[in-house]
């Protein structure tokens, strides 16, 4: 293994961005002429989660819709925790953000009204545009990375694992990475974390292999400031066979009608919710969840409602189902929760800063206060979209205002340095991805976030030089269960068995710090010091 009294590369830039998918892209373009290097985990666009959606983009386009429905359907569903201020902000903006989209050239799906909307879960108009049917991510995506390829601006640093935040005095100054097996460091005047969100700290996940913390795992070890980590979003319908991550078999099959069934064909969302196939997601997550733990299994019925038509209107779920067997025109498909997006993340404010200085963050890492307990469907693309504008501009105002001071020299701890060349604890990290799914999953309890908590400490004694991977996983597993632990209720995406109702006097956000978990694990107590913000 190197050491590091081998020289490490250097670089240095105006704007490190950390994340290459939608919310990276999308600041990385509206930075210039600023000088962006630009961080993708693997081949550009293909780790980004922002790939994958097939639900599409949120925005109030319909003449007969208006931002304020957006606002109010958002809000509804936030386990009225979600900052409306912020929710005004991401709604009002909707619209400009879509037509941004197209005027980069991307493809949205039309009918003979002109763009076509649909109705998903919770919303009440039809206001969610798709493209190519279930591709909208993977159509977005390929247009934006054609224009970071076009842009002098940006260098884009392929294959490239952040390891940790350069950072001195609260201030950060860029990151250390590891690309071709080999310690690089890029010092910048701006960062942005843009890396995504937590799915693969779960057993069961609809996002890919980058999606494991990392970004807000780094933030976390800096000094940032964390926010409704707790509030988990599992997808009701991942299509429940052998494969990591699981297919999405997305929320517009039941907007076009589809049936929730189980193995005796028996409809049972009618019977939780007034909405039935279309309540918000996590009363359909833990629906479906409920059957499984009577012993049933569960599927969609698209036969009747969709039919012939399923392969030309959801060609990517169509292809999933017949790589794995599955007919859906003809067959029921199975399906299972899965972890899909975190609520929770990097606090931020309406201009994506962070607690620390020359930080900001963006897309499914940062917690804008946009979704509060629970996500809306579809706002997710949406929030990025968003916000990823607003933080380019408030670091470009920041560098024009403040001259170009030189960036100070700090050293790689050489605990961090040797971590980088750890093998990957596959073992380790599937058996804490188990651990995950049972205890800070669809459903928490007191007995089983403190057992984990246990072995966290275990895992931790037993692999002392973890891999990034690994390290990354166990913080931000220990993060979400100490935070489900003290929020002695339950809201959204955050369901306490032993807790099942709502308490008013845990309305409202709830803000950490790495430091406040590692004290009182250190001290043996379980009070994490979470703070609840009103």
């Amino acid at each position: 293994m190197p050491t590091q009294a081998d020289t490490i590369k250097g670089t240095t830039t105006d704007v490190l961005i950390i994340g290459a998918g939608l919310a990276g892209l999308m600041a990385a373009l509206r930075l210039a002429p600023k000088t962006v290097t630009l961080l993708s985990k693997g081949p550009l666009g293909q780790e980004a989660s922002s790939t994958w959606a097939q639900g599409g983009i949120s925005a109030a386009l319909d003449p007969a819709d208006s931002p304020a429905n957006h606002l109010a359907d958002t809000l509804a569903v936030a386990g009225g925790i979600a900052d409306e201020d912020v929710a005004s902000l991401v709604t009002d903006l909707g619209p400009e953000r879509i037509r941004d989209l197209i005027d980069l050239g991307v493809i949205f799906d039309h009918d003979d009204k002109g763009l076509s909307l649909s109705r998903e879960a919770a919303h009440s108009h039809r206001r969610v545009v798709h493209a190519n049917g279930d591709s909208t991510g993977k159509e977005v995506m390929r247009v934006l990375q054609l224009r970071v390829k076009e842009a002098a601006h940006i260098t884009v640093l392929e294959n490239a694992e952040a390891l940790d935040l350069l950072c001195q005095n609260k201030q950060v100054f860029g990151a250390s990475l590891l690309q071709d097996n080999q310690v690089l460091t890029v010092t910048a005047e701006a960062t942005v974390i843009a890396t995504g969100g937590i799915g693969q700290i779960y057993s069961a996940t609809t996002n890919p292999f980058a999606a494991c913390g990392d970004g807000l795992a780094m933030a976390a070890r800096a000094g940032a400031r964390l926010k409704d980590l707790e509030f988990v979003q599992f997808h009701p319908t991942a299509i429940d066979v052998e494969a990591t991550p699981r297919p999405l078999a997305t929320e517009a099959l039941r907007g076009d009608g589809a049936w929730l069934v189980n193995e005796t064909g028996k409809r049972f969302m009618q019977d939780e919710h007034p909405l039935a196939e279309l309540a918000p997601r996590d009363v359909v997550a833990r629906g479906i969840w409920q059957q499984i733990q009577k012993g049933h299994r569960c599927y969609l019925d698209c036969r009747k409602s969709i039919g012939d038509v399923f392969p030309e209107n959801f060609p990517t779920v169509y292809a999933h189902c017949k790589n794995h067997g599955i007919d859906p025109v003809n067959d029921l498909i199975p399906v299972v929760p899965a972890a899909h997006y975190h609520m929770g993340g990097i606090e931020t404010d309406n201009r994506g800063r962070t607690k620390l200085k020359r930080l900001w963050a963006c897309g499914e890492v940062a917690c804008t206060g946009l979704h509060g307990a629970n996500r809306l469907a579809s706002n997710s693309l949406l929030e990025a979209l968003v916000f990823a504008p607003l933080v380019s501009k408030d670091i470009c105002d920041s560098l024009a205002d403040n001259a170009v001071r030189s960036k100070p020299k700090i050293k790689i701890p050489e605990s961090a340095y040797a971590r980088a060349y750890t093998k990957p604890d596959e073992e380790n990290i599937s058996e804490l991805q188990t651990l995950n799914y049972r205890h800070i999953g669809l459903c928490r309890d007191e007995k089983g976030l403190k057992m984990l908590l246990k072995e966290l400490d275990r895992i931790e004694l037993e692999v002392p030089h973890a891999s990034a991977r690994l390290r990354n996983i166990m913080t931000v597993s220990r993060l979400i269960a100490a935070t489900a632990l003290e929020r002695q209720e339950s809201r959204g995406g955050h369901y306490r068995l032993d807790y099942p109702a709502s308490n008013p006097q845990y309305q409202h956000h709830s803000t950490i710090d790495l430091s406040d978990v590692i004290k009182n694990t250190a001290t043996g107590t379980t009070n994490t010091a979470m703070k609840l913000a009103s």
